[in-house]
């Protein structure tokens, strides 16, 4: 088929590639670059470096309407396939191709709805998440799906489960195209009454906080990433937790220790060991050599950056 990709982020990148062994990608829509870093540099979106490596058009409207959408049709392509693209099409958009446009969203719909669906998965402690492939609408993720695939995230982190998604999503939709072509897809409706929404995480929700519980803990790290990093501050040293274990053991709520070398922090029923951790303005680091160079004196005590 004659395919118009529409993805921005790297979970997109794995449907491009299948995408492109499978059909004809006439083009590829997706976000302007951003700023990025100290310097403000502009960078474009992994799928806008992917599309260039295989060859294949980029577009990078500010909005669909308008001029995009006249490009769009100009193309005359049989369907709109979206990973994640970052921008709600309109309804001009949706029906220009014959079959439609089908997005791949990761999670098991009518759940977790909105754009960060696998953080909230995790922050709501979820043990099975999946992807959907759906036909779209006008509405946030309303639409019907033809296929979805589960993936166990008990204890797991959300870039694990990011990744691993990305692939599930990437041959569903390979799948479902087939269908779509042969005529034999049919599309189950969402039941509304079960949805939930799935909005951007903040700092506030992985804010590490010393009266909450080990568990509330750990999933906020393991829902935390660069833009909302699980933070907490160990005397007078901010720190970033990237990777943690819950520990049973009671020291207290706002107590630190160390243990084979790791800084561990103290919360309601237990504590969380700091497997590996980010120090401001620097690069990821093992706790232990993190406590090494801290040298933390007796009776220290953590508390959230906020």
């Amino acid at each position: 088929m004659r395919v118009v990709f529409m993805g921005t982020p790297e979970f997109a990148v794995p449907s491009l590639d299948r995408l492109a062994e499978a059909h004809e990608v006439l083009c590829a829509f997706t976000r302007p670059d951003a700023r990025a870093g100290r310097g403000g540099t502009l960078v474009p979106s992994p799928v806008k470096r992917r599309a260039r490596t295989l060859g294949i058009d980029v577009v990078a409207p500010l909005t669909l309407r308008g001029e995009a959408t006249d490009t769009l049709a100009s193309l005359e392509p049989d369907v709109v396939c979206v990973a994640a693209y970052g921008m709600l099409l309109p309804p001009q958009t949706l029906a220009v191709p014959r079959y439609g446009c089908i997005n791949v969203h990761a999670s098991l719909l009518p759940r977790h709805r909105g754009a960060a669906p696998i953080q909230r998965a995790v922050l709501e402690g979820d043990v099975v998440t999946g992807v959907s492939v759906m036909r779209m609408e006008e509405g946030l993720d309303t639409g019907p799906y033809a296929l979805q695939r589960t993936l166990d995230i008990e204890h797991r982190y959300a870039d694990e489960i990011e990744t691993e998604l990305a692939a599930l999503g990437a041959d569903a939709l390979i799948e479902v195209l087939a269908l779509v072509e042969s005529g034999l897809v049919h599309w189950t409706p969402q039941n509304a009454v079960s949805a939930t929404y799935a909005a951007k995480i903040t700092k506030d929700d992985v804010a590490l906080l010393p009266e909450i519980s080990t568990d509330e803990a750990f999933r906020r790290v393991r829902a935390s990433n660069r833009r909302a990093p699980a933070r907490a501050c160990l005397g007078d040293r901010e720190i970033t937790v990237v990777r943690a274990t819950p520990d049973p053991k009671p020291i207290g709520p706002g107590a630190v220790c160390v243990e084979d070398g790791s800084p561990v922090l103290g919360f309601t029923d237990g504590a969380l060991v700091l497997e590996t951790v980010r120090p401001a303005g620097k690069a990821d680091m093992t706790g232990a050599d993190w406590a090494r160079g801290a040298r933390m004196s007796e009776g220290t005590c953590w508390r959230c950056t906020r």
